[in-house]
């Protein structure tokens, strides 16, 4: 359903499950419509359906429980398909106003089936003088009150002429008076469909009597049009739908009393001629009413429209990140999504997959949604990391994914946890692919080069054996290493955010000629930042969170061997909108003031980046880029930062900010801090002269659909 333009619920019930898939297909807005060829929602007509008395008590009230769900379903759905005119009044009656007729049509395997059974038999209807079997396929026990409505005309006509057999298939209860034929009455129990057509065909008369009551008039005329495909002439009750279809006397019979049942049952048994020629017709008028391409062109297009491809005049492209709004988190989800909007704002028809948490109502499906004009479509994630490495399951998903919604290039971010088997999808189908290098994950299973110890790796061209002695328990690392490779061996472009960045992977084999820069652009002030009073104390920022890798304890560690209190630090705690504190400044021995805050948002970010003088960034990777670091040099905030690293790209020392070495020592950062403190008049009217240099999402944006379209016209 989440890849569907529309979904009709057919006999679905209200039931629990029933409920929730319609209340699912409305909030996709698809506009559900709710089909059945049976008066099995109206409670009223139901119950005065004589044949609810030959059912036991027990099967009674399960029937009528069901009703009542039936209806419910209905009604939810808003409007609904009948395969009758009597049912469609039925449904408007219960308070459905848009409903539509389609009748049901014969399948193409039944119409194959019917013709080789009618070409092998061309003479089956002209036989000497012998048995004339009337055939009646009863299905369930429900049909024992319509049988009686032709019972005696039945009989009288057996009576008269001695030929004439009756052959019953399925349940049915006998009324007494037929005991009297003894042999020439056969029960034959159900069979496949395929069986049953061929029976039927060896027959010479069918019949299909129906009570007359609503409910049978708002049956389908399914007994008729199995009998009609196969040539056999039928004898049916002045039902609805029958009526709609048989010509009486042309292409059936419409017996309405005793004495007409037993008058048509003669006259078909008495002419060999009578019942070729009217089964004949019968055949041909109600293959050509209801071919499939006939029903589907005079009655299912009126009702669902033509399926129409769409025009292919724009770029498509659909971009795989492993968060994306409203589940944000990080900084490639941010540049996934600005570029999503950024494409769309130049024309490209963008579509997004993603994950999603887990939804007790949709398990382990699929869940669509929109978002500035994008379809989402989410899955969801194991928390295992073999899985997440490469899940042949999402892998699926995202094959149906990119098969309905047909994209010219599919854009990869950040997709651990989501899986390369996405990546063997495009392959397969011969979809080009990019893969924006968001950090190490491609060659480190600790994603960030960062050791057990919180140490960077520093390897540039990468050795499994010191791989191993890094995580010893992971024993898969060789075949990790050559999954990943084939997976962006075979992209058209491979995106890095930095030179260094790019340099890594060029070092570990991947071809220059595709690897591109594409800086990441960033929010940029909307206002000029507050400047720092000469007589404040100088104040300094930090966004990374509580991980080791951020360079968190070495912060902790530096300031408490600061012995000056003119300073101030903001935390920021990004768990707190989340429902709890990862960040507990309590134990801390400083001499200056602490302030721990929650993250910000984008409309925040300039309040936020007003509170401070100095952004610290001691990370202990070689970040590929560094979002905060530019967030902050755009604000006139001076930065201090490890290097070397994609952080330090834009960082001219003594500038526009201070760069340390990545050694993991919290002197360094100490010396940079004091330093700073020392000098915390150069910030009282400072600004960054080189900002203008710094990239933008429109800059990013440009140079990125320039990527695409050079893949497009390959």
């Amino acid at each position: 359903m989440q890849t569907c333009t529309h979904v009709i619920f057919y006999r679905v019930p209200g039931n629990k499950e029933g409920m929730q898939l319609i209340r699912e297909a409305h909030r996709l807005s698809l506009n559900p419509w709710w089909e059945v060829d049976d008066l099995i929602f109206d409670p009223a007509s139901y119950e005065k359906n004589s044949n609810l008395e030959t059912l036991s008590g027990a099967e009674r009230r399960n029937v009528l429980d069901g009703v009542v769900y039936y209806r419910a379903a209905l009604q939810a759905c808003h409007r609904a398909i009948a395969s009758t005119r009597g049912l469609a009044a039925a449904m408007k009656e219960a308070g459905v106003s848009d409903v539509s007729v389609i009748e049901n049509a014969l399948d193409t395997e039944t119409l194959a089936k019917a013709s080789q059974i009618f070409t092998s038999q061309p003479n089956r209807n002209v036989k000497p003088e012998q048995d004339i079997i009337i055939f009646y396929g009863s299905g369930t026990k429900t049909h024992d009150m319509d049988f009686r409505v032709a019972a005696a005309g039945i009989a009288a006509a057996m009576e008269a002429d001695s030929r004439l057999r009756l052959q019953i298939v399925g349940d049915l209860s006998l009324p007494v008076e037929f005991a009297r034929f003894g042999s020439r009455v056969e029960k034959l129990p159900g069979r496949s469909y395929n069986a049953y057509l061929e029976l039927l065909a060896q027959a010479d008369i069918a019949i299909a009597p129906l009570e007359p009551t609503l409910f049978n008039d708002a049956k389908s005329n399914i007994k008729y049009l199995e009998s009609a495909i196969v040539g056999v002439p039928s004898v049916c009750s002045p039902a609805q739908a029958f009526q709609d279809v048989i010509v009486n006397g042309k292409t059936g019979y419409l017996p309405a009393t005793e004495e007409e049942w037993k008058t048509h049952l003669l006259t078909l048994a008495a002419s060999p001629s009578e019942r070729q020629l009217i089964g004949n017709m019968a055949r041909l008028a109600m293959a050509e009413r209801y071919d499939p391409a006939t029903v589907a062109t005079q009655q299912v297009q009126p009702v669902c429209g033509k399926p129409i491809a769409p025009a292919r005049e724009q770029l498509r492209v659909m971009m795989v990140n492993v968060f994306f709004e409203p589940r944000s988190f990080g900084g490639a989800t941010l540049v996934a999504e600005e570029m999503a909007k950024a494409m769309r704002q130049r024309g490209v028809d963008v579509a997004v997959m993603t994950s999603r948490p887990y939804l007790p109502d949709h398990l382990d499906a699929a869940v669509r949604y929109h978002l500035h004009d994008m379809p989402v479509l989410s899955v969801p994630v194991q928390d295992d990391p073999i899985s997440g490495l490469d899940n042949p399951t999402i892998g699926e998903s995202f094959r149906e994914w990119v098969r309905v919604w047909a994209p010219d290039l599919v854009h990869f971010h950040a997709i651990q946890g989501l899986g390369v088997s996405m990546m063997r999808v495009c392959q397969e189908l011969g979809i080009p692919y990019v893969v924006t290098l968001h950090d190490a994950w491609w060659l480190c299973e600790r994603q960030f080069m960062v050791k057990a110890d919180g140490q960077y790796c520093f390897q540039k061209k990468i050795d499994l054996r010191v791989c191993e002695t890094c995580v010893p328990g992971a024993r898969h690392l060789r075949e990790r290493a050559v999954l990943m490779h084939e997976s962006l061996k075979h992209a058209s472009a491979l995106l890095s955010p930095s030179q260094s960045h790019l340099d890594l992977y060029a070092a570990n084999g991947f071809a220059v000629d595709r690897l591109i820069i594409n800086k990441n652009g960033f929010v940029w002030p909307r206002r000029p930042h507050t400047k720092r009073h000469p007589e404040d104390k100088i104040r300094f920022g930090y966004v990374g969170g509580n991980e080791k890798v951020k360079g968190f304890p070495l912060i902790k560690e530096a300031f408490e061997s600061i012995s000056s209190d003119r300073w101030e630090l903001v935390l920021v705690d990004n768990t707190i909108k989340l429902g709890f504190k990862s960040i507990n400044v309590g134990h801390w021995k400083v001499r200056g003031e602490i302030t721990v805050v929650p993250s910000y948002t984008a409309q925040e970010i300039d309040d936020f980046f007003d509170r401070i003088d100095v952004l610290l960034f001691p990370s202990q990777w070689k970040e590929s880029f560094g979002l905060t670091v530019r967030e902050a040099l755009a604000r006139d905030v001076w930065v201090v930062s490890t290097s070397p690293g994609g952080q330090s790209e834009d960082i001219i020392d003594g500038v526009n900010g201070t760069l340390i070495p990545l050694d993991g020592q919290p002197n360094t950062l100490k010396n940079a801090i004091s330093e700073i403190i020392e000098n915390d008049s150069r910030f009282d009217n400072y600004e960054n002269k080189v900002k203008n240099k710094l990239s933008n999402h429109d800059a990013q944006a440009d140079a990125l659909l320039q990527i695409y379209c050079s893949i497009k016209e390959r």
